[in-house]
């Protein structure tokens, strides 16, 4: 992230689209933002379904949702919870941060002003990628 004003504006919409969460069975709402190089921010929630397997977590969806809008390249994403302990993206959420914005800032925030910003590689050392996959 370029700045503090950057890092705020991606917090406030990790935080708005937490507000979105449909999380009936944990409770654990959570919201998550990209930001592009251009400035533009993709923001998604945590979906649970009854079928737990199902449920998709809010940084999945700010992805998949920032993809299927055409956007490919990511500077930063922010995670917001409602929990005292800042809380990391889970594995699979690594993997997914890793294989479609690589090495970005990951801001972790509560709704009591608490930050904490890690580098992606810090989360997921040695992490798997599409560079293995070559012959």
């Amino acid at each position: 992230m370029a700045s503090d004003s950057d890092r705020s504006a991606i917090i406030a919409a990790a935080k708005a689209a937490r507000e979105n969460a449909h999380a009936p069975f944990s409770k654990f709402r959570v919201g998550a933002a990209l930001q592009t190089p251009e400035g533009a921010i993709i923001a998604g929630c945590n979906i649970e379904n009854a079928s737990y397997g199902l449920t998709m977590c809010a940084e999945r969806v700010a992805i998949f949702k920032a993809v299927s809008e055409g956007k490919r390249k990511f500077t930063a994403i922010a995670i917001v919870v409602d929990t005292d302990e800042l809380t990391p993206p889970c594995g699979a959420c690594r993997q997914l941060i890793w294989e479609f914005c690589g090495d970005v800032p990951v801001t972790m925030a509560n709704l009591e002003g608490r930050i904490e910003t890690m580098q992606m590689s810090s989360l997921l050392p040695k992490a798997f990628d599409a560079r293995f996959l070559d012959e």
